[in-house]
This record gives C-alpha cells, structure tokens and sequence, in this order.
C-alpha cells in the first residue's frame, strides 16, 4: 500500500468515527454511561435469572434481621414481638454474669474454632496439591470421586458410621476383645471428643473443598514450571515459589469468610453426640441456644446469643480483611 493509500484509509477511518460520534463530543471520546434503567432494561434476562436467588437472600437474610428485636423482649411467642415486654439490655446482662452454662458453651466453642481453623482449614489445601501431583488423569479423578462422596452424606449417617467403627461395640473395639486386649470407646469418651469430632469434619468435608483449589491450581499458568525447571528448581521449590503464590489470594479471602462463620461449629454434628460424653464438652452456643430457646422457653436470651455471635462475626470478618489489606492482600473487599 503506498503512502497516499494509507493515507486516504486512515481519513476515511476518522470520518466514518466522526459521524458515529455524539454530537457536541470530540471524535474518538468513550460514550457516556448508560442511565441504570437502560442497564437494567438491556441486562433484564441476567436480573431474571437472579431474581430467585435474590429473592431467597432478602426474605431469610435481611428481613430476618428484624428478629434480633426479640433479644431486648422477654419475647413470649403467644403474645408476639408487638405485646412482648421490653427489658432493654437485662438478656445481655444474663449473659456475661457468670453464667457457667454459657461460659463453657463459650469455650467449647471456642476451642473448637482454634482446631477447625488449625486443622481442617488445611486440609483441603493439602489434598489438592497431592491431588495435583498425580501424573495419571484417571487416577485423580477417581480419588476425587471417592473424596467427594461422604460430603453427600448427613450428619446422622456420618456419626452413625463413627460409632459402628469407633464405638463400644464398634469393630475395633469387636477386635481387641477377640484378641484379649482392653477396648477403647471413643465415642463415649469426653477427653477425644475434641479430636473426633474434628476428624469427622475432615473426613466427610475435606473432599468436597479442594474443588476451588483444584480449579486455583488449573489456572496457574504452566510456563512457570517448565522455566524453573528449565533452572533446576525441584518440585519442593516450585510448590513454595509458584503453586503457593498462585493460590495465596483465594487462600487468604476464604480464611477470612470462614472465621465471619467460625463461631458456627456444626449444631447438628453436635447435638448428635451429646448424649453420648454429656454437655460438659459438647456444648457450643448454637447448641445453647437451641436449649434456651427452644427447649427452656428463654427467646429472648436465645436470641441475645445469636446477636452477639453475630457481632462477633462482623468484627473477625472486619479486622481479617483490614490485617489483609496490610500486608499486601486483596481480601474480601477494598474499603
């Protein structure tokens, strides 16, 4: 193309954006945004599809936060929210005397927290990179198959296969008495109560949770590799250096929305087993409020509880995402 073409294309460019710019604007300038009813108009058939979703958050998420009123009610559900009478902070007041139930529901849960945190939240991170080390494709979707298997189960059948294993007449247990050794109730011990029922969470959610780590590792891209191991990096350095870079973000962002929820340690796993080691050890705040409330007829100190563990969560969600913000992070949002 000589000069003179070049020249004519690139004018007759300028004059076909110059008649499709707006007028009273300079040729090549971005359009204005469109009004948010032209936004939503042209993305009605996405709304659409949200709309059932959205509709779920707002009726059992925000609306129910109208509830937390029964907390300064000494709430009688005959009477309703409207009739109950107020008693202003005298729930909060129960609370943090010196109740010992609540103080050992407190600790409970408060233990639990630091094992699940500890020890399960890793978990997932470590299977996924076993999982990703795996040469064969079909071997790794196997195991992932099996892996994901016992998060399908309920919480009843989960505490039913421990106990069938791990029970007094378990099938270890059938097994040291047939060899004449001492059997061992796991199950109805409170000093392993702790370790079993964070074992129990490991076994039955771990599985299902590498899958966002899987898809994290997927997206690494693969040059990384081949150039360290062009440079003699073994696979020690390369998870150290590139895996676990790649992964730190979402690592970080899901840490932070589990400890939102770290004071809900699983009311259902719980209950289950408390009458196999006694409330001493199994009692946890949603436990304690669910006898309160339910069982003793105490809503409005029940739902004192449920606020403060709300807040609870607020403040650990608030100050995760601003230590994460600190050293570098995304977080969860950018403030």
């Amino acid at each position: 193309m000589t000069a003179v073409e070049e020249a004519g294309t690139r004018h007759r460019l300028r004059s076909r954006d110059d008649e499709g710019a707006p007028s009273g604007e300079e040729p090549g300038a971005p359009r204005p945004p469109l009004p948010w009813y032209r936004r939503m108009f042209r993305d009605r058939a996405v709304l659409l599809l949200a709309l059932p979703a959205m509709a779920v958050v707002i009726v059992f998420q925000y609306l129910a936060l109208g509830g937390n009123v029964i907390a300064f009610q000494d709430y009688q559900p005959y009477l309703g929210v409207g009739r109950s009478l107020w008693v202003g902070l005298e729930n909060f007041s129960i609370l943090f005397s010196g109740d010992p139930e609540f103080l050992a529901a407190l600790r409970n849960t408060l233990i639990i927290t630091l094992l699940q945190t500890v020890l399960v939240f890793p978990a997932p991170i470590i299977l996924a990179l076993l999982l990703h080390s795996l040469v064969s494709n079909r071997v790794r979707q196997w195991v992932q198959s099996v892996l994901y298997l016992p998060h399908f189960l309920s919480w009843v059948i989960v505490v039913a296969v421990f106990q069938q294993v791990l029970g007094g007449a378990g099938m270890i247990n059938n097994f040291l008495r047939a060899h004449g050794w001492q059997p061992i109730d796991v199950i109805g011990n409170s000093d392993a109560f702790y370790g079993l029922i964070t074992s129990q969470v490991i076994w039955k959610d771990t599985g299902w949770a590498t899958i966002l780590f899987l898809a994290v590792l997927a997206g690494i891209d693969k040059s990384l590799y081949e150039a360290s191991a062009v440079d003699g990096a073994t696979r020690w350095r390369q998870t150290w250096h590139i895996t676990l870079p790649g992964m730190r973000p979402i690592i970080i962002m899901l840490l932070i929305l589990k400890l939102g929820d770290s004071l809900s340690v699983g009311f259902e796993q719980l209950i289950l087993q408390q009458d196999a080691v006694g409330l001493g050890v199994s009692q946890v705040l949603d436990t304690y409020v669910y006898n309160q409330g339910v069982v003793g007829g105490y809503w409005g100190v029940a739902a004192a509880v449920g606020l403060v563990k709300g807040v609870l969560g607020l403040v650990l969600v608030l100050v995760a995402n601003k230590v994460a913000h600190m050293f570098g992070e995304e977080g969860v949002y950018r403030a």
